[in-house]
């Protein structure tokens, strides 16, 4: 994608990015997949969470601290995605369905 997708929480920029793979997904929202070098959280913290999708692989999940707030699982990641999906690696998606706070700007 060549133009800028920015992700903030309540105002504040979390992550911004001309480098954002979008990928459309049946049934949800499309989804932005930020290179993990454009996500500037005051702190991010692997979750136990994982999930499965049978066309990207496993998916870990990460907590985000934002001006005092916790924030669930609000970030997935795939660490080792199956082949035909290999450039989500190293790239980070927002939950912003399970997460109002989270906005994202295309």
């Amino acid at each position: 994608m060549s133009r800028k997708v920015t992700a903030a929480i309540d105002g504040k920029l979390i992550a911004d990015s001309e480098d954002v793979i979008r990928v459309d997904e049946d049934g949800a929202p499309p989804r932005y997949y930020f290179p993990r070098h454009a996500v500037h959280a005051d702190k991010l913290d692997r979750s136990k969470t994982t999930t499965t999708c049978p066309y990207k692989g496993a998916a870990t999940y990460y907590t985000i601290t934002q001006n005092g707030r916790k924030f669930d699982d609000a970030i997935w990641s795939y660490e080792d995605p199956y082949d035909e999906h290999a450039a989500l690696k190293d790239r980070m998606a927002f939950y912003t369905e399970k997460h109002p706070a989270i906005t994202l700007t295309t």
